[in-house]
Parts: structure tokens; C-alpha cells; sequence
């Protein structure tokens, strides 16, 4: 699971991410929100993913194997998934986007070309305390390379705004990553993570517009993505404040293996209302 936090935003002290995903059950702490639709329920979709469909239509069988302890679906035999580099819908291919702060744009990662300035971002001591990564650069060497090295199911990405790099992104198949089994995942569930760089960056608002550009980008781009998810620590009042203001609704408090975070959510039925 990839790490979820640090400040970004919300006009608060510099902590830096602002990460993503979803949460199960978690009654006790949901909202309520009776005025909502019923498409943007936290309720669970039981049709598989499409990719599970067909990677497990020749092998009946295989329907139900799991991963030895960690209770998620065995998607080892990933060499035959169809569209293996498509399961993000072609980040590369987006292009820039205008935003009220200036053009973004996404770029995938090159570990030659990029390691050392996320790196140098890894060892400011307010991303480290969300991320973990700070110390030899090998550390988040190893990081970029995991997420580079899979199926194309998590993309990393350099945040370029106004040509200038000045965020690190994480976009992600949140029904297909293993924080799935923490939450009532709907096919096609996006993540995000992200953390500001530049420390004159932080605190005054950019975060939150950059994740609602973000957010939408994603919407226009993968039809098939009900809606974006995010789990910040709940000890991150700033990044929790600055997913608010792009548009997600906050929806529970979870348990997950490195923290408890407050799971938010953007729905795609709501995009035009918050």
C-alpha cells in the first residue's frame, strides 16, 4: 500500500502529503448523509473488476486464491492480463491541465531523471513523517521502482506546474490494490497521493486547488471511475482540510496497518456539487 500523507495545503503548519484510498465498514465513524445519492453510498459493488474477469475466465478455479496472509485476490499469473499498461488509462497521454494556480501537468516518473529531487523532498523532515522514506537515497530508489515495476495498475508521477517540478504524485487502482480489502471497493476506484516539494508551496491554499484539478482530471479521463478515494492520517489537519476544500466529503475514520485515517471521498455524482 502505498504511503499516505503530508501536508500540501490548508494554511496550517508545512506537513506534507495528501494521500488516498478507502475504508471498510467503519459504522462508527461515517456521517451521515441522507441527502446523498445513492450512487455516492460507501457501499459495496460485488461485480468483479473487468481484468479479474477476464484473467480468471479460462481458470474457474482460480476465482478465490489468495495471497498467502494477506486476504486479497492472487493476481500473480498478471502476465496474461489484457491491457496490462492500460489499467491507469494512459497517465502518460493526459497532457497539462489549466488550474487557478497556473498549467499542471503529470508526468510518469524516470527514476534516472527524477530521483533526485523526489528524493531530496523525501528527506524534508515534514514529508518524512508521513512518508518514511527518508535516509540513502536507495530507500526511495526502491520505492519508484515498485510502483514502476508492476502491471500499471500505480503510477507515479513528477507534478510540473508551470514547467517547474513541484510535486510528486501517485495515482493508483484502488480496487486492485491490497488497501481494497480495508474498504467496500467499486471497480474502478481511483487513489492519489500526493506531497508538495517546495516548502514556499505549502500552507496557502495550492493543494487543495491542485487536488480538485487533479480529481477531475482523472473523472474526465477514466469514464469508468466512479470515484477518486483518499485516506489521510488523521493527525493531518492540513491535508485533511485541503481534500475538503477540493471537493471530497469526508466519510469515516479506519484502521489501516500504518495509521488511522480519515477516509474522504469524490464521487463522480457529486463532482458538479461540491
Amino acid at each position: 500500500m502505498p504511503p499516505t500523507d503530508a501536508s500540501a495545503d490548508a494554511g496550517t503548519a508545512p506537513t506534507t502529503e495528501i494521500g488516498t484510498a478507502m475504508s471498510l465498514g467503519a459504522r462508527n465513524g461515517r456521517i451521515a448523509e441522507a441527502s446523498l445519492s445513492a450512487d455516492s453510498e460507501d457501499t459495496l459493488d460485488m461485480r468483479l473488476p473487468d481484468e479479474l474477469v477476464a484473467l480468471f475466465a479460462d481458470d474457474p478455479g482460480a476465482v478465490g486464491e489468495r495471497t498467502p496472509g494477506a486476504g486479497a485476490v492472487l493476481l500473480a499469473s498478471a502476465p496474461d492480463l489484457p491491457n496490462a499498461d492500460d489499467l491507469l488509462d494512459h497517465v502518460a497521454e493526459w497532457g497539462p491541465i489549466s488550474t487557478p494556480a497556473g498549467v499542471l501537468h503529470l508526468v510518469p516518473v524516470r527514476v534516472e531523471r527524477d530521483l533526485p529531487i523526489i528524493d531530496r523532498w523525501m528527506n524534508d523532515p515534514a514529508i518524512a513523517a508521513f512518508w518514511g522514506l527518508a535516509g540513502p537515497q536507495n530507500a526511495t530508489e526502491e520505492h519508484l521502482r515498485s510502483h514502476l515495476s508492476g502491471d500499471g495498475r500505480s503510477v507515479p508521477c513528477l507534478g510540473l506546474l508551470d514547467g517547474t517540478p513541484m510535486s510528486y504524485w501517485e495515482l493508483y487502482r484502488a480496487d486492485l490494490d491490497p488497501l481494497a480489502r480495508h474498504y467496500p471497493a467499486r471497480p474502478h476506484d481511483t487513489g492519489l497521493h500526493l506531497l508538495i516539494g517546495a516548502v514556499g508551496d505549502r500552507g496557502r491554499g495550492l493543494g487543495g486547488t491542485l487536488l480538485r484539478a487533479v480529481a477531475d482530471l482523472v473523472l474526465d479521463k477514466r469514464p469508468a471511475c466512479p470515484r477518486i478515494v483518499a485516506e489521510p492520517d488523521i493527525r493531518n489537519t492540513p491535508s485533511i482540510a485541503a481534500f475538503l476544500s477540493a471537493g471530497f466529503r469526508f466519510s469515516a475514520e479506519i484502521d489501516l496497518p500504518v495509521k488511522r485515517a480519515a477516509l474522504v471521498v469524490r464521487d463522480r455524482s457529486l463532482r458538479h456539487l461540491l
